[in-house]
């Protein structure tokens, strides 16, 4: 596949067209304003989306000054301290930026494969719509507490995983496994644990923020399983109609979707990076995971333990399902499991 290596550009670039055109925009232009514009016209039309040209590599997004990245990051604080509305303030800080970072993904993914099924490219456009929803929701929380973010100090934990990803032979596959089902299945967790440090804070806005991205991100996750496990099946015809061996087709045929992401995951990610330290079985089942899949993450200890992928799954087989979780304790009393 033919990639165009393009560097990021000043803002100034035409009003986007077509989707192609306002990822392009969103990821060279470093405005904030400019990544959380909608996908639409002047008329408020969705955009067509006509990936016609070759796939595009952007290797970073721009970003001005008060948004620039860097390596590492200061410690989350945990939810019990979120009674410090400094602490309020540097969790709500850290959490748009993790969606803002998903949004330029998801638009560096349309950009990377343009030439993925058009019901997919809707559901990763779909979900970037989504990622700069919870951003904004974020942010006016974050201006509500008197925070500000243009810090210029943001983490790049997701972008540094961009290169892996890219490098891949999974292709789009990696990009499902490791954002879809590492990076989001993780924050089915971490929502609701920080959901319920906000509420018992008594910041019930910024806990009905969290409750709002965490409803989305069970629809994400469920959508990379999805599509994870179709691209793995088109993969598998491909190679047999390529003259694999009828008992390698059958091994493919069988495969669950912890199967698919074991081989499709990238290093330095893993099952044990796909959840946060309260495990939620409800969401996972909800998004439509198997058990082996939700045991296997849930028993997980770090990434190294991967190894060969069979070894791992044969301990995933073994894996009792009727193990539960600690049962959340969502705004008013609702169960999420």
């Amino acid at each position: 596949m033919k990639i165009a290596l393009r560097s990021p550009t000043a803002a100034g670039s035409p009003a986007p067209e077509c989707v192609r055109d306002h990822c392009l925009r969103l990821l060279e232009c470093g405005d904030l304003e400019t990544k959380l514009a909608p996908p639409v016209d002047a008329e408020g039309r969705p955009l067509p989306d006509s990936p016609s040209g070759p796939a595009v590599w952007i290797d970073r997004p721009a970003r001005d000054p008060g948004l620039c990245m860097r390596s590492g990051s200061d410690r989350l604080p945990r939810p019990g301290l979120l009674h410090d509305p400094e602490r309020r303030i540097q969790c709500l800080a850290r959490f748009a930026h993790h969606e803002l970072q998903a949004v330029e993904l998801f638009a560096w993914a349309l950009l990377r494969w343009p030439e993925l099924p058009p019901p997919l490219r809707r559901g990763l456009l779909s979900a970037l719509v989504d990622e700069q929803r919870h951003c904004q929701l974020y942010l006016d929380r974050l201006e509500a507490h008197g925070g500000r973010f243009d810090t210029g100090d943001h983490s790049d934990y997701f972008w540094r995983q961009a290169p892996a990803i890219a490098a891949s032979p999974a292709g789009p596959r990696a990009f499902l496994a490791a954002i879809g089902l590492t990076l989001e299945q993780a924050n089915l967790d971490f929502t609701l644990t920080y959901r319920d440090g906000f509420a018992e804070a008594g910041d019930s806005e910024s806990a009905a923020v969290c409750q709002t991205v965490h409803d989305d991100e069970v629809a994400h996750v469920a959508l990379a399983a999805l599509w994870l496990g179709r691209l793995a099946e088109a993969e598998r015809q491909r190679e047999a109609g390529a003259g694999e061996s009828p008992e390698r087709t059958r091994l493919r045929d069988e495969r669950s979707d912890l199967e698919n992401y074991l081989e499709a995951v990238p290093f330095p990610l893993g099952p044990a990076r796909a959840k946060g330290r309260r495990f939620e079985v409800g969401p996972r089942r909800r998004a439509g995971l198997s058990e082996a899949m939700i045991q296997h993450v849930r028993r997980a200890r770090s990434n190294p333990e991967r190894g060969l992928a069979a070894a791992e799954v044969e301990g995933a087989r073994g894996a009792d399902p009727e193990i539960q979780s600690k049962p959340a304790q969502p705004i008013g009393g609702k169960s999420s499991a």
